[in-house]
């Protein structure tokens, strides 16, 4: 699999990572079932994962609190991808 995964252009050309380097890496780690592994290699890789699951299901099956959930994940999510990648490129 990891064969086949696309190469971090910005990385490859300009010398510097961008803020979703490590995601396709973490999404094998997690199939490979290494879960603190893929955690380490992005952080945001599981509020990711959990705003999908409530846009997917929200889709199927409406809730009560659906709206507030998905904007407190999305803002979490984009707030773990910025703090992450500050942190990467100032360290």
């Amino acid at each position: 699999m990891e064969e086949y995964m696309l190469p971090c252009l910005n990385k490859k050309y300009l010398g510097f990572e961008c803020m979703g380097c490590g995601l396709q890496r973490s999404v094998s780690l997690i199939l490979k079932g290494e879960f603190v592994e893929a955690f380490i290699m992005y952080p945001a890789i599981y509020p990711l994962i959990l705003l999908f699951a409530v846009l997917i299901t929200n889709q199927f099956i409406s809730f009560k609190y659906a709206n507030k959930s998905i904007i407190f994940l999305a803002i979490l999510t984009v707030s773990t991808i910025i703090i992450s990648y500050l942190i990467k490129i100032l360290h």
